[in-house]
């Protein structure tokens, strides 16, 4: 018996308002996910379902919401510094203080729910 991959990440966002909007712009607009349907005996608990390539990200609603500000999904992507510009420009918090390690360069953001979440490139 072995665990074999992780299937996807649930991050969480709050209750109510826009909040799924807010989501759909961000992962999809800013990021360049894809939503996915959800099954629809879990639609109907609320929140949004992403995939870019093999990574599947879901966004569940929490009543008693608070962002992760530690705990964090890693994506690696192409074009780190483009698309950090980007994410800055449409006014979202990052950290760009963070380290190389292990042959990526790395960077943070934060969703509009306060979460973060760290964005990595290869350098070689």
């Amino acid at each position: 018996m072995s665990i074999l991959r992780v299937d996807h990440v649930q991050i969480a966002m709050p209750v109510g308002g826009d909040a799924e909007r807010e989501a759909r712009a961000f992962f999809v607009d800013l990021l360049g996910f894809h939503e996915v349907p959800k099954p629809p005996e879990l639609a109907k608990r609320g929140g949004v379902w992403f995939e870019s390539d093999s990574v599947k990200l879901h966004i569940g609603v929490e009543a008693d919401f608070r962002p992760a500000r530690k705990a964090h999904p890693a994506f690696v992507v192409d074009g780190l510094d483009e698309l950090l510009a980007k994410i800055q420009q449409a006014g979202f918090e990052t950290d760009t203080t963070q380290p190389p390690l292990d042959g990526y360069k790395r960077a943070h953001i934060f969703d509009p729910f306060g979460n973060r979440i760290e964005l990595m490139e290869a350098t070689g």
